[in-house]
Formats: structure tokens, sequence, C-alpha cells
């Protein structure tokens, strides 16, 4: 196994973004890409270590950078601003997101025909919005995501395999918000599954989520067992989409 990474730079209408690719050179046949979309927080070191482990499982990794420039957010004011610029201008979030994809699918080894997306909270709103809008994805998986839809799906829309990570005690993404998600993927006639974690608080899955919990008073914490099972379900799926 010979990771390599890059920093690659790239268009979003006027504005420049920066994402961070990871492969396995020693991997000659063409294999599955998957994009990685970051939290509030930015493209900053959680989502390059997620790209690490995908490409240790020898997909190509692209982990977007949805703020521009590559900028990420050093406490949550900043984090909520720069989200906030995304989720009030969905038109070019959605670019942004159809301009990560074009950009896995020029990457050297990656197979066209067999793509995804995981995405970790705001990321995993923004997953699941290229799954609603019919996104030639394989599947997507979201990790503690926010569930609410900019785009209700028409029956027969959402054409990528849904898998949602939620955990049972996050109070920023409430149980009401899950039932909902459910019923409009019922509606639009989707193949997705429920993974709900006990005692799983939101961000369950980024060991700074404790750190962060702590520094600036917000509900969330790591859960290393609910870490595991969500990675897990995600490799499952993929298994059977790839």
């Amino acid at each position: 196994m010979n990771i390599l990474t890059n920093r690659i730079e790239y268009s979003v209408g006027d504005a420049s973004h920066q994402a961070y690719l990871a492969y396995d050179d020693e991997i000659t046949e063409a294999r599955p890409g998957v994009i990685i979309v970051h939290e509030w927080w930015g493209l900053n070191d959680y989502p390059v270590r997620r790209a690490h482990m995908l490409a240790e499982l020898g997909y190509v990794a692209l982990a977007l950078d949805m703020f521009g420039g590559g900028r990420t957010a050093d406490n949550p004011d900043q984090a909520g601003a720069l989200m906030n610029g995304v989720l009030g201008d969905m038109d070019t979030g959605t670019a942004a997101l159809r301009a990560g994809h074009e950009l896995l699918l020029q990457q050297p080894g990656v197979d066209p025909a067999r793509t995804a997306a995981i995405g970790y909270c705001f990321g995993g709103a923004m997953v699941l919005h290229m799954a609603r809008i019919g996104m030639p994805l394989a599947a997507v998986a979201s990790f503690h995501g926010a569930l609410g839809s900019f785009h209700p799906p028409q029956p027969g829309e959402v054409r990528a395999r849904v898998l949602v990570c939620h955990g049972a005690a996050d109070s920023m993404v409430s149980m009401d918000d899950l039932d909902a998600f459910k019923t409009e993927m019922d509606a639009a006639g989707a193949d997705y599954e429920v993974l709900l974690l006990d005692g799983a608080k939101h961000g369950f899955s980024n060991p700074e989520a404790s750190v962060n919990a702590e520094k600036y008073g917000l509900d969330l914490a790591y859960d290393e067992a609910a870490d595991r099972q969500s990675w897990s379900a995600m490799t499952d799926l993929f298994g059977r989409v790839f």
C-alpha cells in the first residue's frame, strides 16, 4: 500500500475551492471513488483523516471544500457563519456538490460508474441533498447529519442507496426530524436504511467532539462504539453497491 495525497484547486463559479485527494498508488485497476463532505468546521484534519481511511480501503477519496478557499472555522460562531452561507444559497451549494463530483470523476483510477459520498453533520445534510436531487451515486452515508430537506424528491428521483447513522441521544437533530426524513424517503420510494445508535450524541464519530463540547458548551460527544458501528455499516453498504 502506498497512499498518495494531493491538494487540488477547483472552481465553483468564480470562487476557488481546495479539495483533498487520497488514493493507493499501488492499485492499478479502476476503483470506486468516494466524496467526503466536512462538518461545519470546514475541510480540517478530520475529513482528511477519513479520506486516508477510505484510501486504505482501496477507494479514491476526495474531501470537498464547501466553503471555498480552504476556509476552516476556529469557533462555533465562525463555523455557523460559514455553514449558513451555504445553506442560505443552496443553488451555489448544489453547484459546489456537482463540481466536486465532476472533479472526482476526473481523477485517475476512478470508475465513473461506481461513486459514493459520505458526510458528517453539515456534510451529512449535503450528501443527503446529493441523493435527493438524483445525482448519479451508488450510495450516500450520513453520519450525525442534519436531515431537513432542501428538495423533497419525487418518486424514483433518489438513485443512491442511502444510509443514515443517527445518535439516539442527539439533541441537535431530533427523533421528529428522523421520522420526517423516513416519511420523505418512503414517499420517494427510496432505498434507505437508518442505523440508530443507542446513547450516541451529535458528533459521535469525531474524537474532537468531546473536546469541543467542553470548550464551547455544546451538546456533543465522541462515542467510540458508535464510531466503529457506523463506519462498519458504511463499509458493508459499499460492499453491496460496489
